[in-house]
């Protein structure tokens, strides 16, 4: 099946540019569209609470999602690299009309995701960095980091990190990105994270 995905940020905006877009491309193929998805949201939602992702968990193996372009997926390079991942796990081929990606399961399509991943890695990896200079910066500066010593003051790992993974976790870091970095098991890390408090509203 193919699935057409529309996406604006306010009620202001309309999706008709898109659609036609994807009307254009898909005759230019000679297909058709099975079922539209429009919604008006911000990209920076978390792609579980919209109707993106009630679209991802119904497509099945060898359906196309359409869209003019990545960032109508989400506004976070790393959200987008974890949706097209899973598509590409799922064979479920994404085509971009503006940009003219297509991906699937063929070798163009994984040397781009694999450009995206190192990307994607960089990005964590920088995050990671400006959070630990920002750190020390403050710790040279006299003030304390983290809880004060009590009862969750267990020594462990991760001791000490609280305002490390604090930050991953403000710039939507995954967990289990955030245990790679830190080194340790993603069950370990999300434990701590409850254990201590640090998640804040954060979604994964």
């Amino acid at each position: 099946m193919n699935f057409g995905y529309l996406r604006v940020s306010t009620e202001k905006q309309t999706t008709d540019n898109q659609r036609f877009e994807i009307l254009k491309f898909i005759d230019e193929k000679n297909w058709s569209i099975d079922e539209w998805v429009e919604e008006t949201v911000s990209g920076n939602q978390s792609v579980k609470k919209r109707q993106l992702g009630q679209l991802l968990q119904k497509m099945e193996t060898s359906d196309r999602l359409l869209v003019t372009e990545l960032s109508r997926l989400g506004r976070s390079l790393m959200e987008v690299m974890s949706i097209l991942h899973d598509c590409m796990e799922r064979n479920i081929k994404v085509y971009t009309t503006k940009e003219g990606y297509e991906l699937g399961d063929n070798l163009s399509s994984k040397v781009l995701a694999f450009a995206f991943g190192l990307s994607a890695e960089i990005e964590r990896n920088m995050i990671s960095q400006r959070t630990k200079e920002a750190l020390a910066k403050r710790k040279s500066e006299g003030k304390k980091l983290g809880r004060p010593k009590g009862s969750l003051s267990k020594s462990t790992k991760l001791t000490g990190k609280d305002d490390e993974i604090k930050e991953l976790l403000k710039h939507k870091v995954s967990v289990s990105a955030i245990a790679r970095i830190m080194k340790v098991n993603r069950i370990t890390l999300s434990n701590y994270i409850k254990t201590r408090h640090l998640r804040m509203g954060i979604e994964q």
